[in-house]
């Protein structure tokens, strides 16, 4: 199907053609799929999040202004529907169990003074923007590399290097005040 189609077939569904829906649902929901399982893993969790996907895109039509081609929205919605759901489910929590300890310090104040790190260094995580959090996560706490991790966000390497460096950046900054001598 040319751009020209997907185009004529976007308006048509902005002019509440249920057909035109159906007709993009039939062209497009194998590689909407497609996109969603590379992140989830599921074939049918990967089935029911593109149809969220469908649902999601008819009930917005008329407030949606699609830039790119169609095919290419699309593909960017399944990737945040995926991501989305990643999130929900916790996938990429930052629970203190998950930040290594270095060194045990066992006295009462040493053991305070690790947990109260533990604990800011999991606010400044989350103040990361979502797609460096997840970034920084996938590297740090599942200890893939930048190629896996692109390959599985599809971004390129370097845009996962450059996600990181601004990660790390971000993380250095917000850590400064716990991390100077005294």
């Amino acid at each position: 199907m040319s751009e020209l189609d997907y185009n004529t077939l976007w308006s048509r569904i902005c002019a509440d053609e249920q057909s035109a829906l159906k007709k993009l649902f039939q062209h497009q929901f194998g590689p909407v799929c497609q996109c969603i399982y590379r992140f989830v893993k599921d074939q049918d969790l990967a089935r029911d999040l593109a149809q969220n996907v469908f649902i999601r895109l008819w009930e917005k039509r008329n407030s949606l202004q699609i830039q790119s081609s169609v095919p290419a929205y699309l593909r960017r919605m399944a990737q945040n529907e995926a991501l989305a759901h990643l999130r929900s489910k916790k996938i990429f929590s930052t629970e203190e169990e998950e930040i290594p300890d270095q060194v045990e310090d066992t006295t009462p104040e040493g053991q305070f003074l690790d947990g109260e790190l533990s604990h800011q260094i999991q606010r400044a995580i989350e103040t990361l923007p979502p797609r460096c959090q997840i970034i920084f996560k996938l590297s740090r706490f599942e200890e893939r590399s930048y190629k896996e991790i692109a390959d599985e966000l599809s971004l390129s390497v370097k845009t996962v290097e450059n996600q990181m460096g601004k990660a790390l950046k971000m993380l250095r900054s917000e850590m400064a005040p716990y991390l100077s001598d005294p």
